[in-house]
């Protein structure tokens, strides 16, 4: 799963996306929505961690905590864990679906805090937005650019829910973690069914924590 690790890593990189110019503009109605939020993430977590990079290394509960604040109210947890959970969904019981969208919603944040601190903000620029802001769908485009020159292409998936744009997949060359975790998911539930699944996705969240 290194592909699935660096891809999150790289999720974290665009969330730290300060207001850089845009290499394709944007197309109307999309300037105060997806695009907005990508650029207000980065611009909350540079104010959090800045001159705290050691610190926070070393405290791991400070570090979630901040991710967790940012990251929460931008991150659709309920689209992503359904499309995840597939057609397990369906038989599972609320309580269980719950649980799932906060394991998997755990996890996302202790990639996200693993990655973030290994970055700088100008390693990433959009180059656009695509979609129909009508129809609630949208594509934030990038491309980042890692330490050893090579450039990556990078797209958000985000919907407009309850008047809010959210951020619900990550697409990196072209591979949509989204599908990934889906497919992983798929094979686990088979396998050992839901509530086992559930139990060692909470395991491994409580172990990341302590």
């Amino acid at each position: 799963m290194q592909r699935t690790t660096t891809g999150w890593m790289i999720l974290a990189l665009g969330l730290l996306v300060l207001a850089l110019p845009f290499a394709a503009a944007a197309e109307p109605g999309f300037e105060a929505g997806p695009e907005k939020v990508i650029r207000e993430a980065s611009e909350l977590t540079m104010q959090a961690i800045e001159g705290r990079r050691g610190e926070l290394r070393e405290d791991r509960a400070a570090l979630f905590a901040i991710v967790d604040e940012v990251l929460l109210p931008r991150w659709d947890r309920s689209a992503t864990g359904q499309a995840v959970m597939g057609r397990y969904w369906r038989e599972a019981t609320p309580e269980q679906r719950e649980a799932f969208i906060d394991g998997l919603y755990r996890k996302l944040l202790e990639s996200y805090g693993e990655g973030i601190l290994e970055y700088e903000s100008d390693q990433l620029n959009i180059t656009g937005t695509r979609g129909d802001p009508e129809k609630g769908l949208a594509v934030v485009d990038s491309e980042v650019r890692m330490r050893d020159g090579t450039v990556v292409p990078v797209s958000y998936r985000l919907r407009l829910h309850d008047g809010s744009w959210k951020v619900f997949d990550v697409i990196v060359e072209g591979i949509s973690y989204l599908t990934t975790y889906r497919n992983q998911y798929a094979s686990e539930f088979r396998n050992k069914g839901i509530q086992q699944v559930i139990d060692e996705l909470q395991a491994d969240g409580e172990q990341a924590g302590s």
